[in-house]
């Protein structure tokens, strides 16, 4: 459901991009033609050059688990596997040949497990030799948690727990309840989760799943559907917590507000136990982590300050598109032999700008066949320009270099203003990103910083972690206020840096150094200088319901249909009253050149 490719040479990544960002289809599941031809630009070569494609899933083992399924429980879900057997005997069972075909060439095809792919793109691109791996998602093949141990060239998955029993299709199974979208919504969840109780924890573990204290479970089935159904949750779930699914877009109840919280409790003490067995078993003083849970940003904090491992190291694109990259890492070093490149405690992501840039002389030819209007700086005088533009409250789309590979923007596509606004966020949210009021913005803070302002050390250079506001930027509570509830706690201000504290002062952080992008980082640089504030907010390019903006016509389109006050595209400034009348554009690809 998130189709991506990625490139490889000699064990460095040369590019990886979803599909999604071309197609502008959220979450695109085709095969990523447009993701494939930009690696191979990117890389200088054709296809006939490869020496291998690998792919992340085994999809006939996968199709041997959906037809196993539907035989334990038959004849329940009849009606749905017919629905499905078309789209299997009519492409997916085929796809080495569909591989080739599209591709047009006659270098192997491999297809490696789902979650050993995950793992290998946790491990290898880490920046450890030695490393455990733990992998927890919706489902694979048949695995939907793997315990492995990865040693420089080499991953062995050593444990795992299978369908129908996965922490990730429980989460999503309350992100169903919840009227979001599975596969997309569950980040709603961990969003509203701070806004409640965790009053029905204990009616999910004493209902719903058998825990164990390694980390193991077992789920109650007679709870969900997902096995044979087209829903996630059966009507005795609806029973136990007393009412219907909620209805996509109807009003948020505190009632709604405790289920998030009570999911979230459970996945984190799950997830903490799972660490400890890992840990106990393997021996390994430091933790890679993928596949979907690991996007769980709230859990991966309090599993880092539980201090199970010395360090973690989360794939930044932990999801389905990642398995691209792993796939990529199984074929270099195991059916290859290949070698990682020298690491020196840094991780191979290279930020995870993997994705297409733009260059300065095709930006503004674009801008001037276009007609729109815009200052061309030079990089200190833009960068000047655009933190003035922060400190008086703007709103700035921000469009420089690779695009990101994964779901977080990190300050190559990316919607960026002032985190001490009070007014910052619900500006975002409803008159930019037009999404729920409740979601929080994420602070992009300089790494030698993050300690003065965040209860943290160390780097979280990709947003995967969240801490609490360091205690001396917090802000007390007038009397009463902590009786608050629900969304009304967006209105009280707990912080010097409101934009991006979460109702439960705490916040997803992302540390910016001086190497993985430097105009970011003399951005907000310049801005601490001006401000005395070294934290901005990061937000992803996009609005509510589209991808990432891969391209600067994307990029413009964005900014004239939303409320941003200024678009930045390389070293060019666009504001937005002295731009034309908007025109929609559909021929945005036609004229421009990758660098």
């Amino acid at each position: 459901h998130d189709s991506a490719a990625c490139l490889l040479r000699d064990g460095e990544i040369m590019a990886a991009a979803q599909e999604e960002r071309f197609t502008r289809k959220k979450q695109d599941p085709g095969f990523p033609k447009h993701a494939v031809e930009f690696c191979l630009k990117e890389a200088g070569i054709s296809a006939d050059k490869l020496s291998v494609v690998a792919f992340y899933d085994r999809p006939r083992a996968k199709f041997g688990r959906i037809i196993d399924t539907h035989v334990e429980f038959a004849p329940d879900g009849f009606g749905t596997f017919m629905k499905a057997l078309p789209l299997w005997l009519g492409g997916k069972l085929w796809l080495e040949q569909e591989i080739r075909q599209q591709l047009k060439c006659s270098c192997p095809v491999t297809c490696f497990e789902h979650h050993e792919s995950h793992a290998a793109s946790a491990f290898f691109p880490s920046p450890f030799e030695r490393a455990a791996t733990l992998t927890i998602d919706g489902v694979g093949e048949w695995a939907t948690t793997t315990c492995g141990v990865g040693d420089k060239n080499h991953l062995k998955i050593i444990s795992e727990v299978r369908f129908p029993h996965s922490l990730g299709l429980l989460y999503s199974a309350f992100t169903s309840y919840l009227g979001f979208k599975v596969n997309s919504g569950e980040y709603k969840v961990m969003g509203l989760a701070p806004y409640g109780e965790p009053v029905y924890a204990g009616l999910i573990f004493d209902r719903l799943m058998d825990l164990k204290e390694d980390g193991s479970f077992a789920l109650n089935l007679e709870y969900f559907n997902y096995c044979v159904g087209h829903t996630m949750t059966s009507p005795k779930f609806h029973a136990l917590f007393g009412d219907a699914p909620r209805v996509s877009e109807s009003p948020l109840t505190q009632k709604h507000m405790d289920l998030a919280r009570s999911i979230q409790a459970v996945t984190e003490e799950v997830v903490l136990r799972m660490a400890r067995h890992v840990r106990r078993v393997t021996g390994e003083k430091n933790l890679c982590l993928a596949g979907g849970v690991a996007l769980n940003c709230v859990s991966n904090g309090k599993l880092l300050r539980a201090d199970v491992f010395d360090r973690i190291w989360v794939q930044p694109a932990a999801g389905d598109s990642g398995g691209a990259l792993g796939a990529a890492y199984l074929a270099h070093c195991h059916q290859l032999g290949g070698a990682l490149p020298l690491k020196s405690g840094r991780d191979l992501q290279k930020g995870s700008y993997l994705g297409p840039a733009y260059r300065d002389e095709d930006i503004r030819s674009l801008l001037d066949a276009r007609g729109w209007v815009y200052q061309a700086h030079a990089t200190e005088a833009m960068i000047d320009a655009v933190a003035d533009h922060m400190a008086a409250g703007k709103v700035i789309g921000w469009f420089q270099g690779r695009m990101e590979f994964g779901p977080r923007a990190l300050g190559a596509r990316s919607i960026i203003g002032d985190a001490r606004s009070a007014e910052m966020q619900k500006k975002m949210n409803l008159k930019i990103k037009y999404r729920e009021s409740f979601r929080p913005f994420a602070p992009s803070v300089l790494r030698q910083e993050v300690s003065r302002w965040f209860e943290m050390e160390g780097e979280s250079p990709y947003m995967l972690l969240v801490t609490d506001i360091a205690k001396g930027r917090r802000r007390a509570l007038a009397a009463g206020d902590e009786q608050v509830k629900g969304l009304e706690k967006l209105k009280l201000v707990r912080s010097e840096i409101p934009a991006v504290t979460h109702v439960d002062s705490s916040a997803r952080v992302q540390t910016v150094d001086e190497y993985s992008l430097p105009v970011y980082y003399q951005l907000i640089q310049s801005f601490f200088k001006k401000t005395g504030c070294p934290v901005i907010v990061n937000t992803s390019f996009n609005v509510r319901g589209e991808p990432l903006v891969e391209s600067p016509e994307q990029a413009y389109t964005c900014f004239m249909r939303t409320e941003m006050d200024v678009l930045v595209l390389g070293n060019s400034i666009l504001l937005k009253a002295d731009q034309p009348p908007f025109r929609e554009v559909t021929d945005w690809r036609t004229n421009f050149q990758l660098d």
